[in-house]
């Protein structure tokens, strides 16, 4: 029976929320503007996937060793899962937490080390263990930029099945974060950290954000803001809601407003109403707005739309929104390079009803469109 070292980052995306682009040094913060932990969560999706996965919790072929309390131990429990605690966590965790908890799982002879968290969290594990024990991440934080996450909880529960099934094989895998103090300046930093080990798998498991410097596309890019321009000018009581990215900056810098390169901002009745927004400043600017729409690029190579770098615009902005009222924006560079979009909002509902769509419409040019296939990773 194969050992699984089991871990949870408890504060693993606290940030995103709230529109801090990351909970790095800014958890205080966090928990201020109403940021509410989201990785336990996340890592129950997994556990109760992978246990439905084998119909019954103490089915699954694995010998699980994890954290105490909120750092495993919790979550394991709730799904059912026999578990052993080897390695106890305080109250207040820290990246040193994570390291010296994986450490112990390598001192086990752990097969596989399973981390609920993002970029920080997985530079951690790896920092820890370096390539002798692969490593794979449940996506749980702001920045998800390695290649070492399943898409999605249930996705990374099936991947993991294939691993104790011995159906999935490990290879190298990138380790990137973000620098996140460059990142709430406005500027994009992304650094590789090296190579580890993790699973292989091309539909559970997301590839890792290009780092080629793409070629301009800013051409397309301004005849996107022109596009988005005019129509704004025919919906002016309409609330814009605008995501983050370069095609948004350009929209931005067309609208005439301070556009936030890496953050969400909202346009309303030919002026900005609101920069770097979080997900409260959201839903109360939606109160004040009878119509409302998202504005929104697929993020690198991944093809998200949602759930990866603009937590702010959270499942419940989006239903108060309505499917329909969506506006997906991309060069025709970028969809060459990302011909799937794909949704993560920790809603399966409403996950769901973007895979019922199947195909979406793009704004590639000025009064161009292009239909592009949309599926929820959850599928």
């Amino acid at each position: 029976m194969k050992k699984i070292g089991f871990l949870v980052n408890p504060i693993a995306g606290m940030g995103g929320r709230a529109g801090l682009k990351g909970t790095d040094d800014v958890l205080e913060k966090a928990v201020a503007l109403g940021a509410k932990p989201i990785s336990p969560h996340r890592a129950s999706e997994m556990l109760d996937e992978l246990s439905e996965l084998y119909k019954g919790a103490g089915k699954i072929p694995a010998e699980f060793l994890t954290c105490s309390g909120k750092m495993g131990a919790e979550e394991l429990a709730a799904a059912g899962i026999p578990y052993k605690v080897v390695f106890e966590a305080p109250e207040k965790t820290t990246a040193a937490d994570t390291i010296s908890a994986c450490k112990r799982f390598e001192e086990m002879g752990v097969n596989l080390i399973v981390f609920t968290g993002g970029d920080g969290t997985a530079r951690d594990v790896f920092g820890a263990v370096g390539q002798r024990v692969p490593i794979f991440g449940v996506p749980s934080g702001v920045k998800m930029h390695s290649g070492v996450f399943g898409t999605t909880p249930e996705t990374a529960a099936q991947a993991i099945r294939g691993f104790l099934n011995s159906e999935l094989s490990v290879g190298d895998a990138e380790i990137m974060d973000l620098d996140e103090e460059a990142y709430r300046r406005g500027n994009w930093k992304i650094k590789f950290f090296g190579s580890c080990i993790s699973l292989i798998e091309p539909t559970f498991v997301q590839t890792g954000k290009m780092m080629v410097e793409e070629k301009s596309d800013e051409i397309s890019k301004e005849d996107i803001a022109d596009h988005i321009y005019e129509e704004t000018n025919l919906e002016k009581e309409t609330l814009w809601i605008l995501g983050s990215g370069g095609t948004l900056e350009a929209i931005g810098k067309r609208l005439g407003i301070d556009k936030t390169l890496l953050g969400v901002d909202a346009f309303a009745g030919g002026k900005q109403v609101g920069k770097d927004l979080g997900e409260k400043e959201l839903l109360a600017l939606l109160g004040k707005y009878k119509t409302a729409k998202i504005v929104v690029s697929p993020i690198g190579a991944q093809g998200f739309i949602f759930g990866r770098g603009n937590l702010q615009i959270s499942a419940q902005v989006i239903r108060r929104v309505g499917l329909e009222n969506i506006v997906i924006v991309a060069t025709p560079g970028k969809l060459a390079a990302t011909p799937l979009l794909r949704v993560d909002t920790d809603d399966l509902e409403l996950d769901a009803l973007f895979s019922k769509k199947g195909y979406v419409l793009a704004v590639i040019g000025y009064r161009a469109l292009k239909l592009v296939k949309i599926e929820s990773t959850n599928q």
